[in-house]
């Protein structure tokens, strides 16, 4: 007589390919491996594993903004810049000379020094309290203006476009400081920038651009008869953000636009540093007497 080995012993249960240690009966509906609960991914009809999941999203298009970007919901990159001036500003109001000295935008340290971050660290600071003047309308003022159009720029060209628009502005004023200023500390170029940035979208959408005219025109009027503003970054930022927003939205949509629209930004960039390496600082080789 002969014994037949139970079907208990035979039985070989399956494990998660993921995570072996775990016993589990359920599958993947595409690959048929087994998959534990904290590899499902609910599907259509069943679970997937994560692999293919992210396999098939491969095929499925992404979203995009008007001008090429990333879909955007939330736009954090505002938020972001939001957050990283206000602490800048924090900082500087606890170590006042201390942040100025070495971060404002100064067209002598920049040109004769070699301190090239100030060029982007200037327009993250703002007047100081006890500094005088419009201090604290200064950085108001600014905020406001990005929390007002920051979004509205944000989701018409992706996140990443808005940031580079928002840094190169930003940079444009204090080329602008560089050779025709002093020195300048504010976020008012890159605000400008979204100005300029805000009427080129609005023409190219065929919206009613009159009533960013009128917040440009208010404001360069400002900037004129208000004393102790930086005309310079005003209109440095302005003029970078206007070529930048053209480069996004005039980028023909159908032939490889977002290579156009990178490869404009980069020469924008290239001739921003190329200014700043080429030529001097001409208001403070006035000011220090230094001629050719």
């Amino acid at each position: 007589m002969t014994t037949q080995p139970s079907n208990e012993h035979n039985t070989v249960v399956p494990t998660c390919y993921r995570h072996p240690g775990r016993e589990t009966y359920v599958r993947c509906q595409r690959c048929d491996r087994p998959i534990c609960p904290d590899c499902m991914r609910d599907a259509s009809v069943g679970f997937q594993c994560p692999e293919c999941v992210a396999e098939g999203n491969k095929g499925v298009r992404q979203a995009q903004s008007v001008f090429g970007g990333r879909a955007v919901t939330t736009p954090r990159v505002t938020w972001a810049l939001l957050v990283i001036n206000v602490l800048a500003y924090a900082a500087e109001t606890v170590r006042t000379d201390w942040v100025l000295t070495n971060f404002m935008m100064n067209a002598y340290e920049v040109g004769y020094h070699g301190e090239w971050w100030r060029l982007i660290t200037g327009a993250f600071l703002h007047q100081p309290l006890g500094g005088g003047g419009w201090a604290l309308t200064h950085i108001v003022f600014n905020m406001w203006a990005l929390y007002a159009i920051g979004p509205e720029l944000e989701r018409r060209l992706g996140s990443a476009r808005f940031l580079t628009l928002y840094l190169l502005a930003a940079l444009g004023g204090s080329v602008a400081v560089y050779l025709f200023g002093i020195a300048a500390v504010g976020a008012s170029g890159a605000i400008y920038g979204m100005f300029a940035a805000l009427f080129v979208l609005a023409k190219k959408l065929g919206y009613n651009a009159q009533g960013v005219l009128w917040l440009i025109g208010a404001n360069a009027v400002i900037t004129f008869v208000v004393p102790g503003i930086s005309w310079q970054g005003h209109l440095g930022g302005l003029i970078t953000g206007a070529l930048v927003a053209a480069v996004f939205a005039f980028a023909p949509a159908r032939k490889n636009r977002s290579a156009i629209q990178w490869g404009g930004c980069a020469a924008v960039l290239v001739v921003l540093v190329a200014l700043v390496l080429g030529l001097p600082p001409f208001a403070v080789q006035a000011e220090l007497g230094i001629f050719g």
